[in-house]
């Protein structure tokens, strides 16, 4: 079984995160991924960012040549989707945008993924990920009630605008098979993190205000719905936010007067103090054992290497390892989506710089000359 988008072609001129995590996407589940860039950007390459390249093949292209362009439009005629990262207007301008490439093959479903979009105030302002959350107003309930927000450990506008990119194109997908027509897609990361404030949009279009950060129901506000540091300096996390949950976790500790209490406002600090002195006695390992199968909403903080090298991971094959011949053995990522009939796979590793260049050309039909001739000249 090769995957739900088999017999999809994706090229993907995007780098970095988000483009090439979406293209990550559809590779898992079957498609042919082939990145494409400039060779110019070799030395930029992120090796911590390598995993993201399975299941693809690499070729090397100068877009700004008309004979690099000549071989784009050739990879496009085979193509069913194409990723972009640039800045509005890049791709128009190198004379490769959606209406270009539209003309050579008009099914082609053309991604564009950028920062804030391509139109508003900010779409031409530069940006990373941090710039993003912050404009999204997700960074601004992020963080502790009396400190500043908190940069949060992943890059959450890179890989939600990457994981919104896949979903905007398996929906394009669906609709070319009922009208055979393709259609462009802009992902902009900031739309793509606001659009995940639905609880706290309607908290300050009910109560007049957002909820304060560090403060909210689901933020420290309440012991119901926290973290707690135990012995050992680790933490375990607390979401008994249910009251029969809530009910498990106060019998537990003896303290039934509690029960009534779990969003009482006077109470609320007694209440987080109770609890941080009671996680405070015993290691981490030791609470998970404890309430292991109490069915209490109280987990474990486990650390990243943990988390990779864990039963959990490994039995949902969330971390899995790919050998392939004359390679040496890696850790790679999983895939997140189970399906049962068509499930997505890692079939290989990532590819080095250029690695399926020639092949890739050989099967656009040019000849061995023909490809010397086009390295001599830089454009591959």
């Amino acid at each position: 079984m090769n995957g739900a988008l088999e017999h999809c072609t994706v090229i993907d001129l995007s780098r970095l995160l988000p483009g090439p995590y979406c293209s990550m996407i559809l590779g898992d589940h079957g498609a042919r991924v082939i990145a494409v860039e400039d060779r110019r950007f070799e030395k930029e390459s992120v090796p911590a960012l390598n995993n993201i390249n399975r299941n693809k093949e690499h070729i090397t292209l100068n877009l700004k040549s008309e004979k690099g362009k000549a071989v784009f439009f050739s990879l496009v005629r085979k193509a069913d989707i194409l990723i972009e990262g640039f800045r509005p207007g890049v791709t128009d301008r190198l004379g490769i945008g959606y209406e270009d490439v539209r003309k050579t093959n008009p099914g082609i479903i053309y991604c564009s993924i950028t920062g804030y979009g391509q139109n508003g105030p900010l779409k031409n302002e530069a940006g990373h990920d941090l710039n993003f959350v912050g404009h999204s107003g997700v960074l601004s309930v992020i963080g502790p009630k009396h400190g500043a927000p908190c940069i949060p450990g992943i890059q959450l506008a890179d890989m939600v605008g990457g994981l919104n990119a896949a979903a905007g194109i398996l929906l394009a997908l669906y609709a070319r098979e009922k009208t055979g027509k393709g259609q462009y897609i802009d992902i902009s990361m900031t739309d793509s993190l606001t659009a995940m404030l639905p609880i706290v949009a309607g908290w300050h279009w009910t109560f007049g205000s957002p909820p304060e950060r560090g403060n909210a129901l689901l933020s420290h506000r309440y012991a119901c719905y926290n973290v707690y540091e135990t012995s050992d300096h680790r933490y375990v996390t607390v979401a008994a936010l249910e009251p029969r949950f809530w009910k498990k976790i106060c019998d537990y500790f003896q303290i039934p007067e509690y029960i009534p209490l779990q969003f009482d406002e006077d109470r609320k600090e007694e209440i987080i103090g109770f609890f941080s002195r009671m996680f405070s006695k015993k290691s981490a390992d030791e609470w998970t054992e404890v309430f292991k199968d109490k069915d209490m909403c109280v987990g474990a903080v486990p650390d990243v290497a943990e988390v990779l090298s864990g039963e959990n991971a490994a039995i949902r094959e969330m971390v899995v390892k790919v050998q392939e011949p004359g390679k040496p053995a890696e850790f790679v990522l999983g895939t997140a989506v189970k399906l049962s009939e068509t499930p997505g796979s890692v079939r290989s590793l990532p590819p080095k710089f250029g690695e399926h260049t020639q092949r890739i050309l050989a099967e656009l039909g040019f000849s061995a000359d023909e490809i010397r001739q086009m390295e001599k000249e830089g454009i591959v």
